[in-house]
C-alpha cells in the first residue's frame, strides 16, 4: 500500500499515522526496538513479506525512523536497521499499545513479553502523568484545547470534549 498522507487533516494524529499507521509498521518497529536489526530477522519476527518489509524499511528510513546502516554495495545480509531519535520516541507510544494489549486483547494464561524497569528491575506498567503537576492522567482528566497552529474551525472550538 503506497505511503498516503492525511494532508487535508489539521491533526498530529493524522499526521504520525502518515509515518506509522500502515500495516505491518508497528510490527517493523517493535522487532527493530527490540534489537532485531537485519532483514531477514525483521521479517522472521513479523511474518511481513518481503516487498511489504522492504517498502516499510523504506518508508521509515525516508521519514526518519530509521536509519539504513552497512554496505551500499548491495550486500543485505550486513545492512542493519537502527531507530534514529524520532524512532527512540516512539518507545512509549508502544509501551502504551502494549499495555493496552495486555489489557483487552491478551489470551490466557498472560501476555507473551513483559516490560521491566532496567533502573529497578521490576516489571513496568507505564502510565501517562501530567509533566506540569506530576498525576497521573486518566481518560476523564484530559481535554484538547486550540493549539498555535489551530485553523479556524479548530480555533472556534474551545474545548473537546467540551465540559
Amino acid at each position: 500500500m503506497p505511503y498516503r498522507p492525511f494532508a487535508d487533516q489539521n491533526c498530529s494524529i493524522a499526521g504520525a499515522l502518515g509515518v506509522i499507521g500502515e500495516r505491518w509498521t508497528l510490527l517493523v518497529l517493535r522487532e527493530v526496538l527490540l534489537g532485531r536489526r537485519r532483514f531477514r530477522e525483521i521479517q522472521r519476527g513479523t511474518g511481513a513479506a518481503t516487498n511489504i518489509l522492504s517498502d516499510r524499511l523504506q518508508t521509515l528510513v525516508e521519514r526518519d525512523v530509521l536509519e539504513r546502516v552497512g554496505p551500499d554495495d548491495g550486500g543485505a545480509d550486513h545492512v542493519e536497521y537502527r531507530p534514529t531519535a524520532k524512532g527512540r520516541d516512539l518507545v512509549p507510544v508502544l509501551l502504551a499499545l502494549l499495555e493496552w494489549g495486555d489489557k483487552y486483547e491478551c489470551p490466557a494464561p498472560g501476555p507473551p513479553r513483559v516490560a521491566v524497569h532496567e533502573a529497578c528491575g521490576h516489571d513496568a506498567h507505564p502510565h501517562l502523568v501530567c509533566s506540569h503537576c506530576g498525576e497521573t492522567l486518566t481518560p476523564g482528566d484530559v481535554f484538547m484545547r486550540p493549539g498555535p497552529g489551530a485553523d479556524a474551525a479548530q480555533a472556534a472550538e474551545p474545548r473537546l470534549p467540551a465540559a
